[in-house]
């Protein structure tokens, strides 16, 4: 009796009576099999309710039929926009988007590419953690292209698409500092990560501009979390000379530095870097440094399928993309 399931050639070989090898053939469109033995398979498959998986079978054997991406983090929504994006993109080609998440971790983002390109997917998008990405020129030899996304590579030449992190936090930071704030906060997300390296440059130049100094007491890392920024502008709230204005290096930074501000009622500035679902809701005025991260991914896709069509057509090249301030969240009633 066959188990309950999903049925399988296994199920459909021993239904028909004939080989799995068979099966595979058939399912698989193979020449060269008995018309009979074809009749068999085809007649169990359809009594069994077998549908081929054409995913694994494009897996096994090596087909140009899907692209590979390895994101940094899936639960921030701006690599779930990407990824969004890139997979359209893939679809309207006929192809598939096969994701994964290293989670910020160098091993393990160096065991997904790898693995995704044993599996020989046509192209690999990357969302860099690890320093160094020589493990990947062998495979690039080997003819699969790869498109860094949002950080660059390390150790290797590929395209890459990035945001002008810098430009976009200094001029959160010129305006913050234009409008008078003496005491300004920075919260950071991992100090070493690529983006935040730019965006504290941006920081720190905008203070430059202003011949000020950027008084490192006030700048908080590893704020990977809502959670941790939340605590972090807690103590900086209830400090003796709390901060005017705070910038976020990052959305949840900035979501997180909202709860704190929102729940002590505090009048202090915010500034953020990456927009966040339900943004224009929030009781308060914000800044933000917007950019298109669908338009991260939908050119980071047709890069990667470009260079599927003419691997040798260009040298890899780095495309920057623009940032711009908006106002997000909405003005109260003063209280009275």
């Amino acid at each position: 009796m066959r188990k309950s399931g999903r049925p399988t050639m296994v199920d459909v070989a021993a239904d028909a009576g004939v080989s799995l090898k068979t099966v595979s053939r058939v399912v698989n469109g193979q020449p060269h099999v008995d018309p009979a033995l074809a009749a068999r398979v085809t007649a169990s498959a359809e009594k069994l309710g077998f549908h081929r998986n054409a995913l694994a079978a494009s897996l096994r054997s090596g087909s140009r039929d899907t692209l590979g991406f390895v994101s940094a983090d899936l639960t921030n929504t701006f690599y779930m926009t990407i990824a969004a994006a890139a997979s359209a993109v893939a679809v309207g080609r006929g192809m598939q988007l096969i994701i994964a998440s290293s989670e910020e971790d160098a091993a393990t983002e160096r065991t997904l590419a790898l693995d995704l390109c044993q599996r020989r997917v046509g192209g690999l998008i990357v969302v860099p953690t690890a320093a160094d990405h020589t493990y990947l020129q062998a495979e690039v030899q080997r003819g699969t292209p790869v498109v860094f996304l949002d950080r660059p590579a390390r150790g290797i030449r590929a395209d890459e698409l990035l945001l002008d992190n810098r430009g976009g936090a200094r001029a959160a930071l010129t305006e913050l500092l234009a409008a008078g704030h003496s005491r300004i906060a920075v919260l950071l997300d991992k100090p070493d990560i690529f983006t935040m390296v730019e965006r504290r440059a941006g920081v720190e130049e905008a203070f430059a501009a202003a011949g000020r100094a950027l008084d490192e007491r006030l700048v908080v890392a590893e704020m990977h979390t809502p959670q941790a920024a939340r605590e972090a502008m807690t103590r900086l709230l209830a400090s003796a000379e709390p901060p005017t204005a705070v910038f976020c290096a990052n959305n949840r930074s900035t979501i997180g530095a909202l709860e704190a501000i929102v729940a002590a009622d505090a009048d202090i500035a915010l500034s953020g870097f990456d927009d966040f679902e339900l943004s224009r809701l929030v009781p308060r005025r914000i800044r933000i440094v917007d950019y298109d991260a669908g338009e991260l991914g939908r050119r980071a896709a047709e890069l990667l399928l470009q260079r599927m069509v003419d691997p040798d057509g260009v040298e890899p090249t780095t495309v920057l993309l623009p940032t711009r301030l908006v106002d997000r969240g909405r003005e109260v009633t003063p209280r009275g």
